[in-house]
């Protein structure tokens, strides 16, 4: 069988997924049409040089310049005119026609001025105006524009910039090798400052990246940098693919972002969103040459009704084009090291998720609820990106749970690296809402953190952005609420409420982190227990910036409480680097002790030990260990720097008793304070 992404398969028509997962063999067919359908796409896209020379459509279109002069194209073949205009022209919409060929590219070049300069100035605007069938003139941004910048003060609607500043930028650093633990800081640019305005590139190279490489953090995953109109959209509603948001800063800046963050040996992915496109005409993609089908379905089919977007049309050449010639634009222009696709789960149904309720039965993931070409399209995607790219790294955002997500394309799988473990975040908001600590069910969390499918990596989380945002509450919030403005200061007498989130939220997030997948995320500002949601300005709170930013002044200050749970954080990424357990093998679990509520596994040869008991603390509690010997603590939630209590001495050494205990052949004896996790590893 295959288990490696670059070995051959067994079967070459798309069933090498069946011998991993018997489950899958009445499904052989659906299989079978599904990497056919592929393979026709590989073998068209062949024709034009393959993924090479296919995926550089931003080469060919929008402003190509040379040293001659600039040519800009535009596919827009439902107009019957197209003029070039801007401020290079004064605005006349009629004195650069652009040609038409027979697939309706337009096409116009402007020759250098005489003094050698280009025809266009840097950072001027720009538009092409086109006449539609019925004689109507539209104007539009050009579709592959890589600057976008709004005034305000004049209109709303975005205007297209021409972007050609007289130095490129010069790449200091190469990337990092692709992390073999994956453990993911999910950041925004805009709410990374503590001032109530949106963030800026600079600032977050300057302040956050260093923060981020201290908690031992090796990857970032950037929310909300393809272009969109719309800031409370958190970058969702995208507008202009190839432009990265210019209310951060210019795309130099943005390289330097990734190229310093390169720098310190860490990985950046780009949070993409190709399951939809903002619905705005005057500077998106919609209508874009009068027609409502040129790069997304027609008619119903191509509208989200819940997101109120477009849907693309997966199945139509020049859109597969201009998505997969994102992804490389991003890969080339930016150096991003991979993706986390957004969506994922409203793209490969056509019922995308609205409504549906998923039981995990195979029946749900083959037939007339798949969106075919959708998946087609993400298979391509994984395949392109992992060929021209081998150290990239595509996580997929699915709630379906959808099998054969992570396996290799040539095995018949839709070759994503990761995908999110979105039940995990359920789980601990459902727990921390509506059961009491003694109510805990230890043994269905042990299941939902290791309910994955074989060989199919993914990445574990307590919470997300998600979690974060307004009309919900992070953890932190759920365990301490308003008590979180009156005694975190270690000034103010330890409340239980204050003692018990402390304590919860670091063993929460290290079992989450330990047991619960092959990577783990957080999302900025939640790793130290962040005091308020995340709710972006907007007509419903005034357009108010207070909640859209982070306070890093209450972890910097050290007469506050929220430095134990940072601290925390670091050791705890420290001690995964220094066992590895997140690249190796899913957890052995010896114990779930219901009435206890302790529990215990190991993993990577380190054991993990958690009393989640509210009052109970245990001596001489027996756990199972792997292999035997002496162990020694190598992470103590129960630390004083951490916020505990000190009850368990660092220096403790344990030895293992040769007797079968709980499927080891070895035991040790441990003190085990209520809400206290211990990671051991041998001396």
């Amino acid at each position: 069988m295959t288990t490696a992404r670059n070995s051959e398969p067994v079967a070459q028509d798309g069933t090498g997924v069946i011998q991993l997962d018997p489950y899958l063999a009445p499904y052989k067919t659906a299989l079978q049409e599904r990497y056919s359908a592929y393979k026709t796409w590989e073998q068209t896209i062949a024709k034009e040089g393959g993924y090479e020379a296919f995926t550089r459509g931003y080469e060919r279109f929008g402003f190509q310049i040379s040293k001659t002069g600039i040519t800009y194209r535009e596919w827009a073949p439902n107009a019957t005119k197209a003029f070039l205009f801007g401020e290079f022209n004064q605005w006349n919409p009629t004195s650069h026609p652009m040609k038409k060929d027979e697939y309706g590219v337009y096409e116009i070049f402007l020759p250098n001025k005489p003094d050698g300069t280009p025809a266009i100035e840097h950072n001027t605007k720009v538009k092409i105006t086109m006449i539609k069938p019925d004689g109507t003139r539209i104007d539009r941004l050009p579709a592959w524009i890589h600057r976008v910048t709004q005034d305000l003060s004049v209109s709303p609607v975005y205007d297209a910039v021409f972007w050609n500043p007289p130095e490129a930028y010069q790449w200091k650093n190469k990337a990092p090798p692709k992390p073999t633990s994956l453990k993911v800081y999910e950041a925004h640019v805009g709410i990374a400052t503590t001032e109530g305005r949106v963030g800026l590139f600079t600032e977050f190279t300057a302040n956050v990246l260093p923060r981020i490489k201290k908690l031992g953090y090796n990857t970032i995953q950037l929310m909300a940098i393809m272009e969109h109109a719309y800031y409370a959209s958190f970058g969702y509603q995208v507008t202009n693919f190839f432009a990265a948001s210019s209310r951060y800063g210019t795309p130099e800046q943005l390289k330097e972002l990734i190229d310093t963050a390169h720098g310190l040996g860490i990985t950046v992915l780009l949070d993409v969103v190709h399951s939809h496109a903002c619905k705005n005409v005057l500077d998106g993609l919609n209508n874009f040459d009068g027609s409502d089908h040129q790069y997304f379905h027609e008619g119903p089919k191509g509208r989200h009704e819940l997101w109120d977007s477009r849907l693309f049309n997966y199945g139509s050449y020049e859109t597969m084009r201009f998505l997969l010639s994102n992804l490389r634009f991003y890969m080339e222009e930016y150096k991003f090291d991979g993706f986390r696709f957004d969506g994922v789960t409203s793209m490969m149904y056509v019922h995308h998720g609205i409504g549906f309720g998923f039981s995990g039965n195979y029946h749900e993931y083959f037939g007339g609820g798949v969106d075919l070409e959708a998946v087609v399209y993400l298979m391509l995607a994984n395949d392109m990106l992992h060929k021209l790219y081998p150290d990239c790294i595509t996580i997929a955002e699915d709630v379906s749970g959808m099998p054969t997500l992570c396996r290799p394309v040539a095995d018949g799988g839709i070759g994503f690296d990761y995908r999110l473990s979105m039940a995990i975040p359920d789980m601990w908001i459902k727990l921390l809402k509506e059961k009491s600590d003694d109510e805990w069910d230890i043994g269905n969390i042990v299941f939902t953190l290791t309910n994955r499918r074989y060989m199919e990596p993914s990445i574990a989380y307590c919470e997300s952005h998600d979690q974060a945002l307004v009309g919900d509450k992070t953890i932190a919030f759920w365990l301490m609420d308003k008590e979180m403005y009156t005694h975190m200061s270690i000034l103010t007498e330890l409340t239980p409420i204050i003692d018990r989130g402390l304590a919860l939220h670091k063993m929460i997030r290290l079992v989450t982190h330990s047991l619960g997948g092959e990577g783990y995320l957080t999302f900025i500002g939640n790793e130290f227990g962040h005091p308020e949601w995340l709710d972006f300005p907007r007509a419903g709170n005034n357009s108010s910036f207070h909640y859209a930013r982070r306070q890093w002044n209450v972890v910097d200050d050290h007469l506050l409480r929220y430095k134990f749970l940072s601290d925390f954080d670091g050791a705890m990424n420290n001690a995964e680097s220094q066992v590895g357990w997140l690249a190796a093998p899913q957890a052995y679990v010896s114990l779930k002790h219901e009435g206890d509520k302790v529990l215990s596994f190991d993993r990577a040869g380190a054991v993990f030990i958690f009393n989640f008991n509210s009052t109970k603390s245990f001596t001489d509690y027996r756990i199972a260990v792997p292999e035997p010997g002496q162990y020694k603590i190598l992470l103590n939630s129960d630390e004083e720097r951490f916020g505990g209590h000190a009850r368990v001495s660092n220096e403790s050494r344990y030895f293992s008793t040769p007797e079968h205990w709980a499927g080891r052949d070895q035991y040790i004896q441990v003190y085990i304070p209520n809400r206290t996790a211990l990671v051991l590893v041998k001396v």
